[in-house]
């Protein structure tokens, strides 16, 4: 018998031998086909990418329903009361300042909007990849799990910074003498009146709004996603149906946290140092304005973030399929 008869017989490892280790033990994904799944690492890594760009271009779409919800959510009831609704805002804003007042703050969202959009994502498909079973799904609590840590990542690295400065901004705009000559002015006042901390005021509120938004996002998403796709987990989502998902978790999460967002604004304005701290400004609201007040600005914010998690979420599911097909 030649040498490879005497391998073949002899010294051929068999799968079911206490000497024989498969390489891929552990990991039945590879067991079947062989082939590496994608490392929650290298995932995180598209996400950031695919969640940076999609940040950038979806604040320039939808920043005027932002800027109109933070005026009606700063106007408080009394003499300084200054709009009657919505369009009452766009037309005084518009009349006072041009079309372009209603863009006001946007260069901090833009600067924002990236790193912000980049961390959540780039969380999101981290920990889904440490959360998914053996067959690539998520559990119900896993889907809330890796959408809160996503979160709460984006409110303390990214979010809360970024909505303390752009707040600041528009609520400068309302006063008769705005001191905010731009964005990099505005910060350096900040950082030298009120130190660091200036720029994270209502992180507390930051991190409930920001961690309850993205639970529900997308737990929702991904919900609609799985009934979509049934029993064929490979089955693809066509982009509108992706952006009528995306409407849909918005506007739970609206409903969901709208009170916790109105706090967040009035703790991160101005006047924010009339509040000992989120709990006594929760209070003060109720007890001044009613819990109606909970709610103001919740059409400009429904009609945008709608708006934003749809085109968000098409937007990011196009450059991770792009990503997908050369990004291994």
């Amino acid at each position: 018998m030649d040498r490879l008869g005497l391998l073949m017989a002899y010294g051929q490892p068999n799968k079911h031998s206490s000497q024989f280790r498969n390489p891929f033990g552990g990991r039945p994904w590879m067991e079947q086909s062989g082939a590496a799944a994608a490392a929650p690492g290298a995932k995180g890594l598209k996400g950031i990418v695919a969640g940076g760009i999609t940040g950038g271009i979806e604040i320039c779409i939808t920043f005027p329903t932002e800027y109109v919800k933070t005026q009606l959510q700063l106007d408080e009831k009394g003499a300084t009361k200054q709009y009657n609704g919505i369009m009452d805002c766009v037309k005084k804003t518009v009349k006072t300042n041009g079309v372009l007042g209603l863009y006001r703050g946007l260069s901090v969202l833009l600067y924002g909007s990236i790193p912000k959009s980049a961390v959540r994502f780039g969380a999101f498909e981290s920990l889904k990849g440490r959360l998914m079973d053996t067959n690539g799904q998520l559990s119900t609590s896993g889907k809330l799990l890796a959408g809160l840590g996503a979160g709460v990542a984006e409110a303390i690295l990214a979010v809360t910074p970024m909505e303390t400065v752009k707040v600041k901004f528009i609520n400068d705009q309302r006063s008769a003498t705005p001191k905010y000559k731009g964005f990099f002015h505005g910060v350096g006042m900040i950082v030298r009146q009120e130190g660091l901390s200036g720029v994270y005021k209502g992180l507390t509120a930051t991190i409930l709004k920001q961690g309850s938004n993205q639970a529900i996002r997308f737990y929702v998403m991904e919900t609609l996603k799985d009934m979509y796709k049934g029993d064929d987990p490979s089955k693809p989502v066509p982009k509108m149906v992706v952006g009528a998902f995306g409407a849909v978790a918005g506007a739970a999460s609206v409903f969901g946290n709208t009170p916790i967002d109105v706090v967040k604004t009035r703790m991160q304005g101005l006047e924010a140092a009339k509040y000992k701290n989120t709990a006594d400004c929760a209070l003060q609201i109720w007890k001044n304005e009613g819990p109606m007040a909970f709610y103001k600005g919740t059409v400009p914010r429904l009609s945008r973030v709608c708006l934003d998690v749809a085109i968000t979420f098409m937007i990011y599911d196009s450059f991770m399929d792009l990503f997908n097909k050369f990004w291994r």
